[in-house]
């Protein structure tokens, strides 16, 4: 029997506030400034534990004690080192583009072939579960092996015994990070892992729904991400902190990109009407630097804070996440070329954990699209013929 437009369910443009799953992994409720893992506050478990163990409480559904923590931080640890053919590929795959993600993207696919992933349709969850975990482990080592070569630099391999903030730290740097270093980008990357049904994720989502493998269902997030209107936006606020220079210049320079129409990265958010609860978080980190960056980037937030309330009545626009992302990581050692991917470190877990959950549920996500063209049925135009073979 066919469908008629009249079975079709007018939603909101971008699917604003339609639910299409249930999920136990978390929530982000935009009106309280508020977001959870799980049970627990999102930023509480930034301030109070590892990456590890958000990681372990995303993916089994509770916090680890301490016997668990150390057998998974070990079997993590294990996962970091490349396969020797994934080695191999990657001055090849770097040498077609200086896009970190780009790289990523093709890597993961590539690793997803050497690893031998099968369909998630075919796995258990055992299979499923060690897959998402290796999945997680391999990608900060792909992408602190890709700037390496990009710099012309060789790559260093991954430490099994280390952290795996601490441990991303130094591959991408080539050096031990100060313990202040790992902390504050271990607490981004814990903030970051996850963040509701956002555009990325349900992509994952989508893709786990028809039962492909994993590293196809990243591949998928990994595009979406790259997006500057999703996982992008870190390196363009701290480019605006640069251009704006000094404090005095802001008002002149909002209002300039106001009155042109521009966009102001690192403001407003789809989700929060309220304060981004990891911007204020990641404020109070930067505020740990003695560090004429930071002055600049709490008194340019200020001027830009009064400027949009004037200039757009009735709107709640304040920092998000990106606008001090760019600036701890920039304090924490990173270069703004690694900001993006440093947040696809941490939402790689968000991915693989929903790409988990999804494939629990047998049905397929198919959405309808409501035709708008020409009314069919029109007869062909008789004057139009196939090509004739040679």
């Amino acid at each position: 029997m066919s469908t008629t437009s009249t079975d079709f369910i007018t939603v909101p443009k971008g699917l604003a506030k339609v639910v299409v799953a249930d999920t136990e992994l978390g929530d982000v409720r935009g009106d309280e400034g508020f977001f959870h893992y799980r049970q627990y506050s999102a930023v509480e478990l930034a301030a109070q534990v590892g990456f590890e163990q958000a990681w372990h409480l995303l993916e089994r559904g509770h916090l680890p004690d301490d016997a668990e923590l150390a057998a998974f931080t070990a079997d993590v640890g294990r996962r970091r080192v490349l396969p020797p053919g994934l080695v191999d590929l990657l001055p090849a795959i770097c040498a077609t583009t200086t896009d970190s993600l780009q790289v990523l993207r093709t890597t993961l696919s590539a690793w997803g072939g050497i690893a031998g992933l099968r369909p998630l349709y075919d796995c258990d969850e055992d299979e499923k579960a060690a897959t998402a975990l290796a999945a997680v482990a391999v990608t900060p080592t792909i992408l602190a092996a890709a700037h390496r070569l990009h710099h012309g630099l060789e790559p260093v391999p991954a430490d099994p015994t280390l952290g795996h903030a601490e441990d991303y730290l130094r591959m991408v740097t080539g050096r031990l990070p100060s313990a202040r270093d790992v902390r504050a980008v271990e607490q981004y990357l814990v903030a970051t892992m996850d963040h509701g049904f956002n555009a990325s994720t349900f992509t994952a989502r989508v893709i786990a729904s028809t039962g492909a493998d994993l590293a196809a269902c990243l591949v998928g997030a990994i595009g979406s991400f790259s997006g500057p209107k999703h996982g992008g936006a870190p390196s363009r606020a701290l480019e605006a902190l640069d251009e704006i220079g000094t404090l005095d210049r802001a008002d002149g320079w909002v209002r300039d990109r106001i009155a042109s129409g521009d966009r102001i990265m690192g403001f407003g958010h789809a989700v929060y009407r309220t304060r981004d609860p990891r911007s204020e978080m990641l404020k109070q980190i930067a505020g740990g630097w003695d560090d004429p960056l930071v002055d600049l980037a709490v008194g340019v937030e200020e001027a830009i804070e009064r400027a949009l309330a004037e200039l757009k009545p009735g709107r709640e626009l304040h920092a998000n996440v990106e606008f001090y992302a760019g600036v701890v990581m920039k304090l924490a050692g990173l270069d703004p070329s690694m900001f993006t991917p440093t947040f696809c470190v941490a939402r790689v877990v968000g991915w693989t954990s929903n790409v988990l959950e999804q494939s629990r549920d047998p049905k397929i996500i198919r959405p309808a699209a409501r035709y708008v063209g020409p009314p069919p049925p029109q007869r062909v135009p008789t004057d139009v013929r196939a090509p004739q073979p040679a």
